[in-house]
């Protein structure tokens, strides 16, 4: 079993930055792709990035490319969404998913643990 802690959102303002965090217990977390998703109000779960287990291989939605970064340290079990230029549109809760083999998914059915979520909100 996997346990994910997001941490980081909060309020911003549009063209702000924000980094959330997610720290990982129980096992091996080297072992495992991570991937960030987030949920506005009134939409489904959309994917964000994903990180390999090395960290060698990043993806991205095309929404986020060139403004979101994803990184991972493995001696500290966290992996690390970085978020530049945030529009109202990025308002959502983020979530954190690990996935139990080393390479990365866009798909959120791929990802066998999630975090409880963490609020971002953008104004305007």
């Amino acid at each position: 079993q996997v346990r994910l802690v997001e941490t980081g959102g909060g309020l911003v303002q549009a063209g702000g930055s924000l980094r959330v965090s997610c720290t990982a217990s129980g096992r091996t977390f080297s072992n495992y792709a991570m991937g960030w998703f987030r949920q506005a109000p009134g939409k489904e779960r959309e994917f964000v990035a994903a990180v390999s287990w090395s960290g060698g291989i990043r993806i991205y939605a095309d929404s986020v490319k060139g403004r979101f970064t994803i990184s991972r340290d493995n001696a500290k079990n966290t992996v690390y969404l970085q978020m530049n230029s945030l529009k109202p549109e990025d308002t959502a809760i983020f979530y954190c998913a690990a996935r139990r083999v080393i390479n990365v998914s866009y798909y959120r059915y791929d990802y066998d643990y999630w975090g409880q979520g963490t609020q971002v909100t953008v104004s305007s």
